[in-house]
């Protein structure tokens, strides 16, 4: 709004009210100009009026919200995933089963003769006192005596027999020994076993024990 002593005028642009006020000279000679001023308010006003509308149209539509799922609904649309992969895992999963060996035992000659002591004397003689040093002691027998490159396993069982004592599971008392002592070692071929300088030096110079070695605590079968 503008006023002075002799006139008023009132422009409203957007309810398109204009209003003068004073003498007849000043409204006639401010009219057309004021309406000039109007038209041109009125049409720049239209003109963004179409543009923001225009513009609003053309701004992609929100994504549709879904709709509420009930509570329990909701609960066991959650858990469903995880139990179907639950599921799925239980059926997927194959257990791999340790597979079963079993060692026969292969015959072997372990009498004495006129050239070698029999396996009982030498047994008697080493004594050895858990499955790790009796089998050291019959894989050094066969090595020695029999003059065997490398010996099966079936017959370190032939020499359990022999002696009259339990068989272990002969598969895991040379693995270990292997592993842990280093008296034996892999032979050639699977289930097959060689003695080594330490195992050879053991049976030849370490036993008997003079205190006694520990009673083995291996599983036997």
């Amino acid at each position: 709004m503008s006023s002075n002593s002799e006139a008023r005028f009132t422009i409203n642009v957007k309810e398109g009210i204009v209003e003068l006020e004073g003498k007849e000279s000043f409204v006639d000679k401010h009219l057309e100009k004021f309406e000039e001023i109007f038209k041109m308010g009125v049409k720049e006003a239209i003109t963004r009026g179409l543009e923001q509308n225009i513009a609003f149209k053309a701004q992609p539509a929100p994504a549709a919200l879904p709709e509420e799922i009930p509570q329990q609904e909701a609960s066991a649309f959650e858990h469903a995933p995880r139990q179907r992969q639950q599921q799925k895992a239980a059926n997927g999963v194959k257990h791999a089963s340790r597979p079963t060996v079993t060692i026969h035992p292969i015959p072997v000659d372990l009498k004495a003769s006129d050239s070698k002591i029999g396996l009982r004397e030498f047994y008697a003689e080493k004594k050895p006192a858990n499955h790790y040093e009796k089998a050291t002691v019959f894989v050094y027998y066969l090595t020695k005596f029999n003059k065997q490159h490398e010996v099966k396993f079936g017959e370190i069982l032939s020499c359990y027999e022999e002696v009259n004592d339990k068989k272990p599971s002969i598969v895991d008392i040379v693995k270990n020994s292997v592993r842990y002592k280093g008296w034996l070692k892999q032979g050639s071929e699977k289930f097959v076993t060689r003695l080594t300088i330490s195992g050879e030096n053991f049976v030849k110079f370490d036993l008997p024990a003079k205190g006694g070695s520990k009673p083995d605590q291996s599983t036997l079968t």
